[in-house]
């Protein structure tokens, strides 16, 4: 099994179940990224996934691309009808190779803080940069960290409870890193049942720098995919970066 920063990670440990415990609804961010693509215009997503954008996306005749760091997601994505057909390269969003230019590429779910440093966030956007159009948009949906949550730089909470199973939740916050580790862990008849996961998160204004350092800059910001306005109560973003 994989460890914490390899590309496959996530999807080592959640593929089998994504689908069933994040049943979120495509549809805004699907209307939002359609409406940003040009006549003809190839897009990208990064960490596609089982592909729950990617997929109602391409039917609408976007042509969609996409990376995944996990063989196990795109088997996911493939057994979904016209998931077969999104060309997708299975390697670190952070540098592989692929072929542009591109229009738009997206990154969506918060799935840039999988990624285990500023470093490497950083080398993710200058990745992006590579292959987009001048002029080209890059998407990325992320939450802003509430540390009031913590408490000594811990989280201990119930996130389900049956006569059956319990659902609990462990976090540990580093702020120096600015990563909160995670152990998400069922109890049932049938035993206990782990999901670990780390995040590196980032605060907008260090986003909106990797995008400078790149050769981006930051063209819109909302608080979600029906572009409602970002304020300081946001718990979460939609930011819309230019390649200059």
């Amino acid at each position: 099994m994989s460890g914490y920063g390899d590309p496959a990670f996530f999807g080592d440990h959640y593929a089998h179940e994504y689908d069933e415990r994040h049943p979120l609804d495509p549809g805004p961010a699907v209307e939002f990224l359609a409406g940003l693509v040009p006549e003809g215009g190839r897009v990208l997503e990064l960490a596609i996934g089982t592909g729950r954008v990617a997929v109602p996306l391409a039917r609408r005749g976007v042509a969609v691309e996409g990376i995944e760091g996990s063989a196990a997601m795109v088997e996911r994505m493939r057994a979904k009808p016209g998931g077969e057909a999104i060309p997708t390269v299975v390697g670190d969003m952070a540098d592989v190779e692929v072929t542009g230019p591109f229009q738009l590429a997206y990154l969506v779910y918060n799935t840039l803080f999988n990624l285990p440093s500023q470093e490497r966030q950083i080398d993710c956007f200058r990745n992006v940069a590579k292959v987009l159009a001048p002029g080209g948009l890059f998407v990325i949906e992320c939450f802003v960290q509430d540390l009031t949550e913590f408490d000594r730089h811990q989280l201990v909470a119930t996130r389900a409870l049956t006569e059956a199973s319990v659902d609990m939740e462990f976090q540990t916050h580093d702020p120096v890193e600015q990563t909160v580790t995670y152990q998400r862990v069922t109890f049932d008849v049938r035993g206990t049942k782990l999901r670990p996961l780390r995040l590196r998160y980032c605060w907008p204004s260090e986003l909106d720098l990797m995008a400078r350092l790149a050769g981006m800059r930051l063209r819109e910001r909302y608080d979600d995919w029906d572009r409602g306005p970002f304020t300081a109560a946001s718990r979460q973003h939609v930011s819309v970066y230019e390649r200059v």
